[in-house]
């Protein structure tokens, strides 16, 4: 009863205090003394004042500006030459000469930044309100909790409430009374931060010698039980983080995949030199990022925009030129245009250290590809990786449309499934040939800006999608949109919920042991083969 009582006391006095309300001379003296803990109490005592200058005289505290004068007696803050009466804000005049400021330690900025974020909770900026509580969340000043709860049970915002009430129970819980602490631990329990689930896990572990932190055993019950329950929070939490991150993982897959299902799944062409495609569009991405900084700088935020058609379009055109060139003499050659391939990755690697230098280039995200979205629990979700996923998508409905709905995937379909009745009905088999190439070649380039945007961009940024390229394609069925999404979205799934109990060498080994082992039983994949490769 008396700790209600105490708390609307200190509501109704924290409601009521006038906005002008003074500073005790000597309170602000006391952070000149010598001893930190007594420095420390003039801190809190100024924190629980909620006077608006209190903020002034802290954060002079904290610049090592604030100065004693009349034998330690007068605290001042030293300011353009002269100083002011800390207490008053009354301009005194000149600095004094051999005046010294007062030195703190990182303990009292610790506290004076706490004290700072107490004093803020009054603002009427909802944005200054929310960074002060979050920053009073790791604060451990038990002072500081009637100021705290006063504040959530006035404040209208729900964020900051919600994140006030649980700042609240955080010190509340070092209470000395029982009925405090039982009170805190339930309040706990809507907590999903990762230090109030340590905090709850020290009160219910127990010591060698068989005593436990927290000495009452109701006390222990209960915080087991907000334990429990914030475990099971945060583990949805996780396997749900872990669920996107083996999304995002498999959209990059079929990305850096799709093309090859082109090139690969219906010309058959083993093409080596895929990865430089993508490490091509890559680059494209950082000249188009390049210019947009000289001449568009206004519009820098849309430069990735601008390199999608730009990207396409570089990799597009010099993919039909290595079909017109050297690939056209080797069809139905495998092992040959194996080793073209791989001598023409080479040979773009090497063009790309002459020409950019072999160190990586800088990218950047534009600000709407920057951030995240906060979980609970400190998690995040980046923006730049949940963009990419619908990208992904946005891809491979285009790629679908075109092979499906359009004269010139007609005719693809047409030439892989049987190449001389097409060319007897007028089918160009050669233009087809080239266009097909060109277009699994710029998608490669469209996966490329969106590496660009999430990792570095360097001259063998291809080198590690090539393998993991292949193993989609050969796992989904080759010539099988259906099967790459399928095949793209299961792996990267799949090494994401191995990776933190075997690490990710360890589960990328396991993924191709999978693959092996299912290719083994299934040859053709997924789904069914088809195209130049099931005619021969």
């Amino acid at each position: 009863m008396q700790c209600v009582v105490r708390l609307i006391a200190v509501v109704i006095l924290s409601l009521a205090a006038p906005a002008w309300a003074a500073l005790d001379p000597a309170v602000v003296a006391q952070l000149g003394a010598e001893d930190s803990d007594t420095k420390v109490e003039a801190v809190r005592k100024l924190a629980l004042s909620q006077a608006p200058r209190a903020i002034e005289v802290l954060q002079a505290l904290g610049d090592d500006s604030l100065a004693l004068i009349d034998g330690g007696r007068r605290a001042v803050i030293v300011a353009d030459g002269s100083i002011a009466d800390a207490a008053t804000g009354e301009n005194l005049g000149a600095v004094p000469a051999g005046l010294d400021t007062i030195v703190v330690n990182n303990r009292i900025r610790g506290e004076i930044g706490a004290a700072i974020a107490a004093l803020k909770l009054g603002s009427g900026d909802r944005g200054i309100r929310l960074a002060a509580a979050r920053e009073l969340q790791g604060s451990d000043n038990e002072d500081a909790a009637p100021i705290i709860e006063a504040a959530a049970l006035k404040e209208g915002d729900a964020e900051v409430k919600a994140i006030l009430e649980l700042a609240g129970a955080s010190l509340a819980i070092r209470s000395s009374d029982p009925e405090v602490r039982i009170k805190a631990a339930r309040r706990l329990a809507a907590s999903a931060d990762p230090q109030v689930r340590q905090m709850l896990a020290t009160m219910v572990s127990q010591s060698r010698d068989g005593s436990f932190a927290e000495p009452d055993e109701r006390v222990r019950a209960v915080a087991q039980a907000s334990l429990n329950a914030i475990n099971e929070r945060l583990f949805r939490i996780e396997l749900g983080l872990a669920l996107f991150s083996g999304v995002s993982l498999g959209s990059v897959l079929l990305l850096a995949a799709l093309g090859l299902a082109i090139t690969y799944g219906l010309m058959g062409i083993i093409n080596m030199a895929h990865g430089e495609f993508l490490m091509i569009g890559a680059y494209a991405t950082f000249v188009v990022q390049g210019l947009f900084r000289s001449y568009l700088p206004g519009a820098f935020d849309w430069y990735v925009v601008a390199a999608l058609p730009v990207a396409f379009a570089v990799t597009a055109a010099i993919g039909m030129a290595l079909e017109r060139s050297v690939l056209r003499f080797l069809y139905g050659r495998p092992l040959e245009t194996l080793l073209t391939t791989w001598g023409v990755s080479l040979l773009l690697i090497q063009a790309s250290r002459t020409v950019f230098g072999a160190q990586n280039v800088e990218v950047e995200n534009p600000s709407w590809l920057s951030g995240g979205m906060l979980l609970g629990g400190g998690y995040v979700l980046p923006y730049n990786r949940m963009v990419i996923i619908g990208f992904a998508l946005a891809v491979l409905a285009a790629v679908w449309l075109v092979i499906n709905r359009t004269r010139l995937g007609l005719f693809v379909r047409g030439v892989t499934q049987n190449r001389a009745m097409a060319s007897c009905t007028g089918v160009p088999t050669h233009r087809i040939d080239m266009l097909t190439f060109g277009l699994g070649s710029g998608v490669a380039g469209l996966g490329g800006v969106a590496l660009s945007q999430i990792g570095n961009v360097g001259p063998d940024l291809g080198q590690g999608y090539i393998v993991d390229s292949f193993m989609v394609v050969v796992l989904g069925g080759v010539g099988q949109l259906a099967g790459t999404v399928i095949a793209a979205l299961g792996l990267g799934s799949i090494a994401k919920f191995l990776e933190p109990w075997s690490g990710a060498v360890l589960a990328k080994i396991m993924v191709l042991v999978f693959i092996i082992l299912f290719i083994q039983k299934r040859p053709q994949g997924l789904f069914a083969l088809k195209g130049r490769s099931a005619e021969a």
